[in-house]
């Protein structure tokens, strides 16, 4: 049986709403919406969003969303 790897949060490239959530801060349905008004945060795996973790960085930074 393969022992499986856990990776911080803060090393993965890519975060899903729930990791993105705990990560910055944000609710998941402010985070939802955030994703919907900016595609490029954002990496579709089927019907699962995934956040590009150093452009949410980014966008956070320049934006004041709280």
């Amino acid at each position: 049986m393969a022992k499986e790897i856990q990776v911080p949060v803060w090393q993965k490239t890519h975060l899903t709403i729930e990791e993105a959530a705990a990560y910055t801060g944000v609710g998941r349905d402010k985070l939802r919406e955030i994703a919907d008004k900016n595609s490029e945060l954002v990496l579709w795996v089927g019907r699962k969003r995934l956040f590009h973790r150093n452009r949410l960085d980014k966008f956070l930074e320049a934006t004041n969303v709280l």
